[in-house]
């Protein structure tokens, strides 16, 4: 029963006395099942044939297999009985007969054991699984939304009810290929997501081998190269002073926001969003509340005479909000009717550019002015102020300019002396 090809053991315990054999194997079943019970003393006592019982202390004893110089764990002799541990014993001497070995064959079953498992795991509960875990670090309950909103529309109607182990390259491109060449941004967007999901899934165990969505030597060798949109495109500063001037031709409550959003560098939600009971009319402050910012933190925006003159002249409705029925939408049409070729967050570029080129104002003065996180969490903590009073000098100049055409030729020419 017993292979000749058989690692021998050092030797056994005869009570506290260590007996060295050189060929262990002939001796199987020293052990009793009353010794087993019984037995207290730590060490460890041989039955044969690689069957170790380990006894560490009176409430803790294993069973353990060892051949050659690896040890393999068979369960606790409280729970294992003798017989039961010399079933196993002879199992893994059978392995290594075959040319098998137990600990990888207990791994390989394990995983075995994972893997069905994860035929009942789904993809659509891999993916609420992924989002619950993560979306406490995401920026928004935007961001979270879009998630759901792009799995649930696009992915969980083909491979959502689907094991995520059966989840290949198929199945992806059965996803990605009806909206790669008609929504690309939103269909790279959704490639990424699903890739997360099945990298989750893999390292939870739940599946196995390459991930199918992965774009780099993979799926970039099946799908053309999207053409991503630019979604800030930004004007150069020099531009500026007279696309105010040609945006104050248009009479409309879009255009009235969007020069307001320049001349405050807020971003677009910042703007659609923005509420009468926000505004300090008397101390000319602008005051967006956390909720409402992308750094989850209270900002405050110094409003300059140009703003002032902007907000205190619209017409006052019921509603709550400064622009309401705006949307990012009537933004972006605005700029596409007077052939803007830039963003309403590509004006933040502007201002950033002008203020580093064309003032003396500090990179934190600038960046605090764009609602930006600057410095590490300590440093954020030791440095509390926003720097208000240098940042309203900051607005104020930049609202200056922008709204002086003639600053921009002063500029231009500048420039191009510069470049002589």
């Amino acid at each position: 029963m017993v292979g000749n090809n058989l690692e021998p053991l050092c030797g056994f315990f005869v009570g506290r006395k260590f007996v060295a054999e050189r060929n262990l194997t002939r001796h199987i079943g020293k052990l009793t099942a009353l010794q087993v019970s019984r037995e207290k003393r730590p060490g460890i006592y041989n039955d044969g044939g690689g069957l170790n019982l380990q006894v560490t202390s009176a409430t803790a004893k294993s069973w353990i297999f060892r051949y050659g110089n690896k040890y393999l764990g068979l369960g606790s002799a409280f729970v294992v009985s003798l017989q039961e541990a010399r079933d196993l014993a002879h199992e893994c001497r059978r392995q290594r007969q075959q040319g098998i070995d137990p600990i990888a064959a207990k791994h390989a079953k394990k995983t075995q054991a994972k893997l069905e498992a994860a035929k009942l795991v789904t993809f659509k509960d891999c993916a609420e699984s992924f989002i619950a875990a993560n979306q406490s670090g995401w920026k928004s309950d935007k961001h979270r939304q879009q998630w759901v909103n792009t799995l649930a529309q696009f992915a969980e109607p083909i491979i959502g009810n689907l094991p995520v182990q059966e989840i290949d390259t198929t199945l992806v491109l059965k996803v990605l290929e009806p909206i790669w060449a008609t929504i690309p941004e939103t269909a790279y967007r959704l490639r990424g997501r699903i890739e997360a999901v099945l990298d989750s899934a893999k390292v939870r165990g739940l599946r196995t081998g390459e991930n199918p969505a992965r774009w780099r030597g993979h799926l970039d060798k099946i799908l053309p190269k999207v053409k991503r949109l630019n979604h800030h495109a930004a004007m150069p500063y020099v531009e500026v002073p007279a696309f105010i001037a040609k945006l104050r031709q248009q009479d409309d409550v879009a255009a009235r926001a969007l020069e307001l959003a320049i001349l405050t560098t807020a971003r677009t939600g910042e703007i659609v969003g923005a509420r009468w009971d926000e505004i300090d009319l008397e101390n000319a402050v602008w005051v967006i509340p956390a909720e409402r910012m992308k750094a989850g933190k209270e900002h405050r925006i110094p409003l300059s005479a140009a703003a002032m003159t902007l907000v205190t002249a619209m017409e006052r409705t019921d509603s709550a909000l400064m622009f309401p029925g705006l949307s990012a939408k009537s933004l972006y049409n605005v700029l596409q009717r007077v052939k803007a070729g830039a963003t309403t967050h590509g004006f933040r570029s502007s201002f950033s550019d002008w203020s580093h080129e064309q003032t003396t104002h500090n990179a934190h003065t600038i960046e605090i002015s764009l609602a930006h996180r600057v410095g590490t969490e300590v440093e954020r903590a030791y440095r509390r102020s926003d720097l208000f009073e240098k940042r309203r000098a900051l607005m104020t100049a930049w609202s200056r300019y922008c709204t002086n055409a003639g600053d921009a030729d002063v500029v231009r020419l500048r420039m191009a002396t510069n470049k002589v």
